[in-house]
């Protein structure tokens, strides 16, 4: 057997342990991680800042240098989230629903876990112990395969939370690491049928392509975030620019920040040099349309800036004739992330939710919001954007499964 399937089964022996705990058991030890990686911030930070330089010396963009980034504030807020998890219900074992057949059987669904998780990702090293902290809470070992730029990092992180696992009394193995240094791992890793239950990719397109085409465990797609904001005819302006500044520029780097912004024309000659005034003011460099740039200083757009997920601090920008063109646009543009409309018209907002295939449809605020801990999940695995099992954040209930407890008294099918 390769490192993987090793790990792998290893796994399995510690998932099918992890199944039978109590609540109190796994949160005990999810206290445990959460108090481990506060003390251990120092030994967390040092390995970080040896990722972070090896990363600026390669020429890494800043604006993925901060993702991988650790301070003691983000080690903080890891062991906040993990302390997070611990307050939530335990998914597993809630009957789903449940009723007593016309011949006495008595038929249940339960909430059960996955088994053995596997999570392939790029970059941030948070991630470890959010995946980390779900898959416990989930009642699921789980198999991590950080990225090599985040080698040192995510080493540390791991370390940590498997010694406090077993201070606490759970086996280390509910937690491991799969080794980053080649992608051999990733592919051993997608062909690991029958040892891992689903895999899980987080991280740009090209990542998440390859493991749902090339994976032969089935997969939980998170899509890339090419979320947009549409400022509608009825948009009250102030609080459109407000919230458009916030989507691009709070925090340019993750999925749930907009890359594109809409505008419809009856509004465009007020709202766009308000708009591109207060983008250019924080460092957003806008790639517009004709329109668009008509009215400030902008970047010409090509077809392939509306496609593009930047994740920094640019922004593609169009004005459109109407509600249905702005659809229209996100239909051939979108990935099925985020996407928001301001307007003060109720039967717009509606006609918006109703035709935005994505999985999140936000009124009147930030794209931002779709995140597990804002919609108060905890922690997140990821943002899923399939529509089969599991569709936005992907907290403690989307990483269980269902099984069906029929109990008789001793009936036989005629």
């Amino acid at each position: 057997m390769n490192a993987v399937n090793e790990a792998a089964a290893r796994a399995r022996l510690a998932a099918d342990d992890l199944a039978v705990r109590s609540r109190s058991d796994k949160d005990r030890a999810l206290h445990a991680m959460a108090d481990a990686l506060v003390a251990a911030t120092a030994t967390i930070t040092e390995a970080n800042a040896q990722d972070v330089q090896r990363a600026r010396d390669g020429g890494t963009s800043e604006a993925i240098i901060d993702r991988l980034r650790l301070d003691a504030d983000r080690v903080a807020a890891m062991a906040q989230g993990l302390r997070d998890v611990a307050a939530l219900v335990d998914p597993v074992g809630e009957v789903v629903r449940g009723y007593t057949l016309p011949n006495g059987l008595e038929l249940r669904q339960l909430r059960v876990p996955f088994g053995v998780v596997g999570i392939i990702y790029e970059g941030r090293p948070n991630v470890t112990a959010d995946a980390a902290g779900l898959c416990l809470k989930s009642g699921n070992a789980a198999l991590l395969r950080g990225s090599s730029s985040a080698l040192e990092s995510n080493a540390a992180i791991i370390a940590t939370l498997r010694a406090a696992a077993v201070d606490s009394g759970l086996p280390a193995d509910v937690v491991q690491g799969v080794p980053a240094e080649t992608r051999e791992s990733v592919q051993d890793l997608m062909r690991a049928r029958g040892l891992v239950d689903v895999l899980i990719p987080r991280g740009g397109a090209n990542l998440i392509r390859s493991v749902v085409e090339g994976s032969t465990v089935p997969v939980i797609e998170t899509g890339v975030g090419n979320c947009h904001v549409y400022v509608d005819a009825d948009a009250d302006l102030e609080m459109a620019t407000q919230i458009v500044l916030n989507a691009k520029a709070q925090r340019p780097s993750v999925c749930n920040a907009a890359e594109s912004l809409l505008v419809h024309r009856d509004v465009a000659a007020t709202f766009l040099p308000r708009v591109l005034k207060e983008l250019a003011a924080v460092g957003v460099t806008v790639h517009g349309d004709e329109t668009v740039g008509a009215y400030g200083d902008v970047v010409p757009a090509t077809e392939a800036d509306f496609d593009t997920e930047y994740l920094s601090l640019d922004l593609a920008a169009a004005v459109v004739d109407s509600l249905d063109d702005a659809v229209a646009h996100i239909r051939r543009h979108g990935t099925g992330h985020t996407e928001a409309i301001v307007t003060a018209s109720q039967p717009a907002a509606q006609r918006f939710v109703a035709r935005v295939d994505a999985a999140a449809v936000v009124v009147n605020a930030s794209t931002r919001f779709t995140d597990g801990g804002e919609f108060g999940f905890g922690a997140e695995i990821g943002i899923s954007t399939q529509k089969l099992h599991a569709r936005g954040p992907m907290g403690l209930t989307e990483l269980t499964s269902t099984k069906y407890v029929v109990i008789g008294s001793g009936q036989v099918r005629s």
